[in-house]
């Protein structure tokens, strides 16, 4: 796929709507394909579709790039859509990224268009990336919802579970939010006594990935496991075991977090160094 990066600039202007530069089209969760770009200039996005929503997510070698949320498609040769999580992997960092800021942008211009205090319609405050309510004041910002994510570990051994929803065959490390009041720290030892029933120490903080679904940042952590009997969390946790490091399940992709730790083990394991981290 044709990758047209040079220097992306995030904007904080959400009330602008330029008439030239790039465009992400997005519709029903889906990102537009044309022609081998997801990114196209303004005339090419016009032509795909009727357009309910335009929000500026920034400036690409200084022109503006848009998201244009269709409010139906056109049905033409050469498009096809795509869901972010199946471009896991399959397309550059840069437009990885691009793609996630559009959909958490999109995502939280359209659950505050109504004012959560007094119920009047939100406007685009000028000059920063904020939604301000004319009739109280309210200022509401994009939201992140930090979470931990760990990978535990026992000698040549690390610790995978996988959740109810998973494909089959497929396993993960553990991860949870960070609840109100909690360190990071604090949370990585509930979530894995909750999770499977065990307790770790030597955390250490390897990275963060921004994670769009739909808004999460996710705080990267090895830890050591120092006792207890794995007991899966009831509903959340339908298997967890300890894997050898030659013997893995199908782990996460290329490009995860998640997958990211378990290949920092791996690569530490064998005397190498830490792959380069994910987007």
């Amino acid at each position: 796929m044709h990758s047209p990066f040079g220097r992306f600039v995030p904007a904080n202007d959400p009330s602008q709507s330029p008439d030239d530069g790039w465009v992400v089209v997005y519709y029903q969760e889906r990102f537009a394909l044309y022609e081998g770009r997801f990114l196209v200039d303004i005339d090419t996005a016009r032509f795909l579709g009727r357009t309910e929503q335009r929000l500026l997510l920034g400036y690409l070698d200084g022109k503006p790039c848009q998201l244009f949320r269709l409010a139906e498609p056109c049905d033409l040769p050469g498009i096809s859509w795509h869901g972010l999580r199946a471009l896991i992997g399959q397309v550059d960092d840069q437009t990885f990224r691009l793609l996630g800021l559009a959909q958490q942008l999109d995502a939280w211009a359209e659950t505050h268009r109504f004012c959560g205090r007094c119920g009047t319609a939100m406007l685009p405050r000028p000059a920063e990336r904020a939604m301000e309510c004319p009739g109280c004041g309210l200022r509401q910002y994009p939201k992140l919802s930090p979470c931990i994510i760990v990978l535990v570990t026992r000698g040549d051994e690390i610790l995978l579970a996988r959740a109810p929803h998973f494909r089959p065959g497929f396993f993960s490390t553990l991860a949870g939010f960070i609840e109100p009041g909690e360190s990071a720290e604090e949370c990585l030892h509930r979530e894995v006594m909750e999770e499977v029933g065990l307790e770790v120490e030597q955390l250490e903080y390897l990275g963060s990935q921004n994670w769009p679904f739909p808004n999460s940042l996710m705080l990267g952590f090895h830890a050591r496991y120092v006792g207890g009997e794995i007991r899966p969390q009831p509903e959340e946790i339908e298997e967890a075991q300890w894997w050898p490091l030659d013997q893995l399940p199908g782990i996460p992709p290329q490009g995860t977090i998640s997958r990211w730790l378990i290949d920092c083990y791996l690569a530490r394991r064998s005397g190498r160094q830490d792959p380069p981290m994910p987007a």
